[in-house]
């Protein structure tokens, strides 16, 4: 496997945590909030492949909702970007007491390769519209409670494994919406660049990911979070065919 699809996977790893037996019940939320910013190293084995932020942005009105910002910035670094230079960005906005994505934006420039891509959620009328380039896509229908891959990531932080093991909601791309489920394991005590932490570990299933994930024998993702209620994830780790895929905390601010 070349470099550029190495890379690739890597990126889509960390954004691939489908939520999935339990709902939101209305409660303050504490696990995150505006200010937030975590900053994770990327590498494929022993490889260092490049840097991701993951930021809680100030509160913005979007469609008529206020609304949570979410923002997950990825790059290669030097040394990768001679082979493959990556620079994404992915904009979620999620509504502010956490029941639905309200607007999702992804701008991709992979090697050759550049998407802007933009997914319109109508929760009233049940359907989100994906585009590239203003090459929209038929709508795809949707529950109420229905969120995009980077808002389904926060999602999943609100809840308390001591009694909730089993996570779902509905999450889409744009493109289909599937159910899928994310399940607490057991607690761990994981040391990263950042430090040690105590720690839950949480296995999302991956039947509905596809690609090398569906290819691959025994694939798994795994994310290690902090055994607190904020919930932070420290570790992400992927095993697939052609190795493993970390995303290490460095940073928290």
């Amino acid at each position: 496997m070349n470099v550029p699809t190495r890379i690739k996977l890597l990126l889509i790893f960390l954004i691939c945590i489908l939520s999935g037996n339990t709902t939101f019940a209305d409660q303050p939320i504490s696990a995150f909030y505006p200010g937030e910013k975590l900053t994770y190293r990327l590498k494929w084995g022993f490889i260092p492949a490049g840097q991701s932020v993951l930021e809680v942005l100030p509160y913005e009105t979007i469609n008529g909702y206020q609304s949570f910002h979410f923002q997950l910035k990825a790059k290669t670094n030097t040394f990768v970007d001679k082979f493959y230079q990556v620079r994404d960005q992915i904009d979620a906005y999620a509504s502010i007491d956490m029941k639905h994505s309200v607007h999702y934006q992804k701008s991709v420039r992979e090697g050759r390769t550049k998407r802007d891509v933009i997914v319109l959620f109508d929760s009233t009328k049940k359907f989100v519209q994906y585009s590239n380039f203003d090459q929209k896509k038929p709508p795809v229908s949707i529950s109420s409670q229905t969120f995009d891959p980077l808002s389904a990531f926060y999602y999943v932080r609100l809840f308390d494994p001591n009694t909730n093991k089993n996570i779902s909601a509905s999450v889409t791309d744009g493109k289909k919406c599937v159910t899928g489920s994310v399940q607490y394991i057991k607690q761990e005590s994981i040391t990263v660049p950042f430090g040690t932490f105590s720690t839950w570990l949480i296995e999302p299933d991956i039947k509905d990911v596809g690609g090398v994930f569906e290819k691959s024998t025994n694939a798994k993702i795994q994310i290690w979070v902090t055994d607190d209620e904020r919930h932070i994830p420290v570790l992400l780790k992927s095993k697939v065919i052609v190795g493993s895929f970390y995303a290490e905390l460095i940073k928290i601010e």
